[in-house]
C-alpha cells in the first residue's frame, strides 16, 4: 500500500481532496489492524453488530445512516479505551437472492430452477455470491466503516448455520417450533409464504361486485372484490342480533355456479351496518374468514394452486388465472341474474409481493411456525425491567402494541435459498428433528423437508450466532449482550423483537443494552424517495462528488432518535464546505506554529480569548459527551458545527492574529490554538474520519487518530472564565456593529479609515483595542481627525463611542446612487401593496395566507425604506 498522506504539517496539501486519499486512508487503517478487537485485553467491551445487509444489495442511504451513526458509537469507545468490536457481515436474503439468479437464468435462456434440480441451482447461487454477491462490503468501506473484517460473517456460513439448527432442535424439543395448517401471505409469483415485511400494502382501482346467493326466503346478498373467491366459500355469516336473518340462521342456502349448499352462521365478526350485514365466508382464502371457519367447524377448500391458477374447484374455471377467473365469474353471475350491484373504480388496499409487484393470496398452507407468545413475553419483560431501553422512549408504546399481540410467527418457506429445514419424514409417517450435531435418518423412504427458514429466523439469532454460539467462546463470554443496537424504527417489530426473543430464548437475557431507533431519510421536501418519483439519491455519487465525510457528517447533523430526516444534495455540499473551512483552519495554525505538544500558558499570562476558547472548548467537550450517551447525534454535530465555524474559525482565529504578531503572546497562542484544534479533530473524529485523521497527523506527528484518546475533562483546557468570556462578548459586539456600518455605508471591504474608540477602558475593552482595530481596518486618529460618523455600541461594561473619518473612502456619488436605486425598489414594492390591500375585491376574495403574506412584504418595504433614508442621511455631502 503507498500512502499519499499528511504525517507532518509541511506536508498539508493546500486543498482536501477527499476521493485521492480516503481510499488509502482507509486500507491503511485495516491493515494496521485498529479495528480489530481483541477478547483477551483486559479493556472493557463494547460490541455493536451489523445490520446484515442483503447480499444482493448496494449501498443505500438508509445503509448509510446506520453505519454512519454505528461508526460514530465506535469510533469513540474505543478512543475512550473500550475492547470496541464492530462485527460485519451479510445475510442471505432468501427470497431477493433466489429473485436475482433465476431473472439472470431466464434473461440467459438458460432452464428454470425447476428443470436443473435443487442442487445444480443452489450451487448456481453459491457461483452468483462469489463472483458478484457483497457488493455493499466494498461500499461500506468508502463510508469509512471501522469494521472489524477478521470476524465477517455470513448467515448461510458453517457457524451461522450450525446455529440456526442448534436453535430450532432446542424450540422444537421444547414445543415452541410446530408444523400446521394456517392462512399465510401466499406469493404466487414465488410460489412462497412470504413475512409481514415482504407484503407491500397500497391503494388499488378494483371492484366491489354485490351478488345474491340462494332463492326467494332463503336467499342473501354479499359483497367481494374478489369474486373468484365464492368458489371456496363454505358458509354465509350474519350478526346474532341482526333480525332480518334470524330465520336463516342455522339454514342451507344455494350457491350459484357450483350448486353447493352451504350453512348460514351467526358470529360477532359481522358489522351488521356495513352493506347488507350478510358476509360470504372463505376460509382457505381470507384471514378473517379463516378465523371464522375454526370457530364454526366449517370446511376449508382451497381452490387455488401454489401460481394464483384455479385448481380444485370442480367447475369449469379450473385451470384459469385468478384474474381471468375473476372476469369470466362475474360475467356468469350477470348472466345468470345474480349480480345486484357493483361498484368500480373501487379503490382498496392490496397486498404485494414486495419482490415482484405481484398481489399476495391469503392461502391455507402446510406450514412451519413459531409459538411467540412465551418468546414476546420475555421480550417484553427486557424493556419493562430496564434491561433493555428503547432511544427514543416514545417507541416503547409500538413496541408493547406489536409484543402484547403477537401471532405465530410462520417461518416456513417454499424456497431453495436458505437454512434447509432440519426435520425428516419417514416412510410410516415418522417425523424427527435433527440438531446440527446429530446424524439424519437414513433408508428407503425417508426425505428431509424441502422448505427452508424466514430469511429472519437466522438474522434474529445474529446478536449471539455470530459471536460462536452455540459454542462457549471467547468472543461470546465478552461481547455478548451487545452493547447497543442501532437500526430504523421501521424494523422494529421485524428483526428488533425477533432478535430479543431468540436472545432471551437462547441466552437466558437481552442482546442489547440499549437500541437505537432512527428515523427515514427523505428528500430536501419530506417525501418518502421512490424511483417511481424520481427523487432516490445515490450515497454512492454524494461521496464521489463531495466525498466521505461530507455524507456522514450532514446524515448526523440530521440524525434525531426516532424522527424522519431530510437530505438534499445541497446539505451535502455544505458540509463539504464544513470539511474545507476545518481544513483551511488548520492549514492557518500550521502555518504559524500551532503546536498540541506545547504547554497551555499559565492562568496568568493568558489572553482574554485564550481563556475564552479554552473554557469553551471544555463546555463543548461536555456537551458531546452528554448529548452522544443519549444518542443525540444531531444535536452533538450542530454544536461542534457551530463550536469550530463560528467561535473557533470566526472569533478565535481571528483575535488570535494580533496575539501571534506579538512576542509577549505569540507562544502561548500556539500553544492554545494547537491544544483547541486538537481535542477538536479528536471530538470530530468519529463522524469525520477521514480529514480529522490528515489533520491530526499533521498536527501531532502521531501515526493515527483512529486510537487516540478521546478528549476528557482534564485535556480540554480550563473551566469557563466567565469575566473573560463577558470581554470577548462584548468585543465581538463591537467589532459585528462596525462591520455592520462600514457595510451599510458601502466602505469596501480593504479600505483602512481612521477612528477614534472612545470609552474602552471603561468597558474593560483596552486590551482588545489592537484587535478591534486590526479585524475592522481602523487606523489610529490623525492630530487633524475630524468625524464624519458617529455611533454608539452598548456593551456589559459601559458604552463605547465609535467615530470614523470616512472622507475619502466613500465614491459619495456612486453610493447615492446605489441608495436611491434601492429606495425606488423599495418605494414601488410598498406601493404595490397598498394598491392591493387598498382593493376590497382582493381581500375579501383572496386566500388569507397570500393576504398576510402581501401585508408582510409591505412591511418589509418600509422598513427598507427607513433603512435607506437613513444611510441617504448619513452620506457627507458630494
Amino acid at each position: 500500500m503507498t500512502e499519499t498522506l499528511p504525517t507532518r504539517a509541511a506536508d498539508l496539501p493546500a486543498k482536501w481532496t477527499p476521493g485521492e486519499v480516503e481510499g488509502d486512508m482507509y486500507r491503511g487503517w485495516v491493515e494496521r489492524g485498529l479495528f480489530e478487537a481483541d477478547p483477551a485485553s483486559e479493556r472493557p467491551p463494547f460490541c455493536i453488530v451489523i445490520p446484515p445487509p442483503n447480499v444482493t444489495g448496494s449501498l443505500h442511504l438508509g445503509h448509510a445512516m446506520d453505519h454512519t451513526l454505528i461508526d460514530a458509537l465506535t469510533r469513540r469507545r474505543r478512543m475512550q479505551g473500550y475492547d470496541a468490536l464492530w462485527l460485519p457481515g451479510m445475510d442471505h436474503a432468501g427470497i431477493a437472492t433466489q429473485s436475482v439468479v433465476e431473472r439472470r437464468m431466464s434473461a440467459a435462456g438458460e432452464p428454470d430452477r425447476h428443470e436443473i434440480g435443487r442442487e445444480a441451482f443452489v450451487a448456481k447461487v453459491w457461483e452468483w455470491k462469489a463472483e458478484s454477491g457483497g457488493s455493499i462490503l466494498g461500499q461500506m468501506q468508502r463510508l469509512g466503516d471501522g469494521v472489524d473484517w477478521s470476524r465477517e460473517r455470513f448467515t448461510l456460513d458453517d457457524g451461522l448455520s450450525r446455529a440456526v439448527g442448534a436453535v430450532f432442535k432446542r424450540m422444537y424439543d421444547d414445543g415452541l417450533i410446530y408444523r400446521a395448517e394456517r392462512l399465510v401471505n401466499w406469493s404466487p409469483a414465488l410460489r412462497s409464504a412470504i413475512s409481514d415485511i415482504e407484503v407491500d400494502h397500497y391503494d388499488v382501482d378494483g371492484e366491489l361486485v354485490s351478488m345474491r346467493y340462494g332463492d326467494g326466503d332463503a336467499s342473501v346478498v354479499v359483497a367481494t372484490t374478489r369474486v373468484e373467491t365464492m368458489l371456496g366459500d363454505t358458509a354465509v355469516a350474519v350478526h346474532p342480533d341482526d333480525e332480518r336473518y334470524s330465520a336463516l340462521v342455522g339454514r342451507e342456502i344455494e350457491m350459484p355456479i357450483t350448486g353447493r349448499r352451504i350453512p348460514v352462521v351467526a358470529d360477532d365478526y359481522v358489522d351488521p351496518a356495513f352493506g347488507s350485514g350478510a358476509v360470504k365466508i372463505t376460509p382457505a382464502h381470507d384471514p378473517n374468514d379463516f378465523e371464522v371457519g375454526r370457530r364454526h367447524d366449517l370446511p376449508m377448500p382451497t381452490i387455488m394452486d401454489e401460481s394464483g391458477v384455479i385448481a380444485g374447484s370442480g367447475t369449469r374455471f379450473d385451470g384459469m388465472d385468478r384474474f381471468s377467473a375473476r372476469e369470466a365469474i362475474r360475467e356468469e353471475l350477470r348472466a345468470q341474474g345474480r349480480i345486484v350491484a357493483e361498484k368500480r373504480p373501487y379503490v382498496h388496499s392490496v397486498g404485494h409481493d414486495s419482490r415482484t409487484g405481484v398481489p399476495i393470496e391469503p392461502r391455507l398452507s402446510l406450514q412451519w411456525f413459531v409459538r411467540v407468545e412465551p418468546l414476546a413475553t420475555a421480550a417484553g419483560d427486557a424493556v419493562r425491567s430496564g434491561a433493555t431501553t428503547l432511544h427514543p422512549k416514545e417507541q416503547e408504546k409500538r413496541f408493547f402494541d406489536w409484543v402484547d399481540n403477537m401471532h405465530d410467527w410462520t417461518i416456513s418457506r417454499q424456497l431453495w435459498w436458505g437454512h434447509r429445514i432440519p426435520v425428516w419424514y419417514g416412510p410410516d409417517g415418522e417425523v424427527v428433528c435433527v440438531g446440527p450435531d446429530e446424524e439424519p435418518p437414513t433408508g428407503e423412504g425417508w426425505r428431509q423437508d424441502s422448505d427452508v427458514l424466514d430469511t429472519w429466523f437466522s438474522s434474529g439469532l445474529w446478536p449471539f450466532s455470530t459471536l460462536g454460539w452455540p459454542d462457549d467462546t471467547p468472543d461470546l463470554a465478552k461481547y455478548y449482550p451487545n452493547s447497543v443496537l442501532v437500526t430504523g424504527y421501521d424494523i422494529l417489530f421485524f428483526w428488533v423483537v425477533r432478535m430479543m426473543m431468540f436472545g432471551t430464548y437462547a441466552m437466558g437475557e437481552t442482546p442489547f443494552r440499549d437500541v437505537y431507533l432512527h428515523g427515514l431519510i427523505r428528500d430536501e421536501h419530506g417525501k418518502k424517495m421512490s424511483k417511481s418519483k424520481g427523487n432516490v439519491i445515490d450515497p454512492l455519487d454524494l461521496m464521489d462528488a463531495y466525498g466521505a465525510d461530507a455524507l456522514r457528517f450532514t446524515i448526523a447533523r440530521g440524525s434525531n432518535p426516532g424522527t424522519d430526516m431530510s437530505l438534499s444534495e445541497e446539505w451535502v455540499a455544505g458540509s463539504r464546505n464544513f470539511t474545507t473551512k476545518l481544513w483551511n483552519i488548520s492549514r492557518f495554525a500550521l502555518s504559524k506554529g500551532a503546536d498540541s505538544a506545547l504547554p497551555l500558558p499559565a492562568e496568568a499570562d493568558r489572553t482574554d480569548a485564550d481563556r475564552w476558547i479554552l473554557g469553551r472548548l471544555a463546555e463543548v467537550r461536555e456537551q458531546t459527551d452528554e448529548l452522544l450517551e443519549a444518542y443525540q447525534f444531531a444535536k452533538a454535530t450542530e454544536g461542534l458545527y457551530h463550536f469550530a465555524w463560528d467561535e473557533l474559525a470566526d472569533w478565535y482565529v481571528e483575535l488570535c492574529k494580533t496575539q501571534l504578531d506579538d512576542p509577549a503572546t505569540a507562544d502561548g497562542t500556539r500553544a492554545v490554538l494547537g491544544h483547541v484544534l486538537d481535542a477538536l479533530l479528536r471530538l470530530l473524529h468519529p463522524i469525520t474520519p477521514f480529514v480529522t485523521e490528515a489533520l491530526w497527523r499533521a498536527l501531532t506527528g502521531r501515526e493515527t487518530v483512529v486510537t487516540a484518546a478521546w478528549p476528557t475533562a482534564e485535556d480540554t483546557g480550563a473551566p469557563v472564565d466567565r469575566a473573560a468570556t463577558a470581554r470577548v462578548t462584548d468585543a465581538q459586539k463591537v467589532i459585528t456593529e462596525v462591520r455592520r456600518f462600514r457595510t451599510e455605508q458601502g466602505l469596501p471591504d480593504r479600505k483602512s479609515v481612521a477612528a477614534r474608540l472612545t470609552g474602552l477602558t471603561g468597558a474593560g475593552l483596552s486590551a482588545h483595542e489592537r484587535s478591534l482595530r486590526f479585524l475592522n481596518r481602523l487606523d489610529e486618529p490623525s492630530d487633524d481627525f475630524a468625524a464624519t460618523a458617529t455611533f454608539e455600541v452598548s456593551t456589559s461594561g459601559g458604552p463605547v463611542t465609535v467615530e470614523l473619518d470616512t472622507s475619502g473612502a466613500i465614491d459619495v456619488a456612486a453610493e447615492r446612487a446605489r441608495l436611491g436605486r434601492d429606495l425606488a425598489a423599495a418605494e414601488k414594492e410598498r406601493d404595490q401593496a397598498d394598491k392591493k390591500l387598498g382593493n376590497p375585491k382582493f381581500t375579501e376574495k383572496a386566500p388569507a395566507d397570500v393576504v398576510d403574506g402581501i401585508r408582510a412584504r409591505r412591511e418589509t418595504a418600509l422598513a427598507d425604506i427607513e433603512r435607506i433614508g437613513a444611510r441617504l442621511a448619513a452620506l457627507p455631502e458630494a
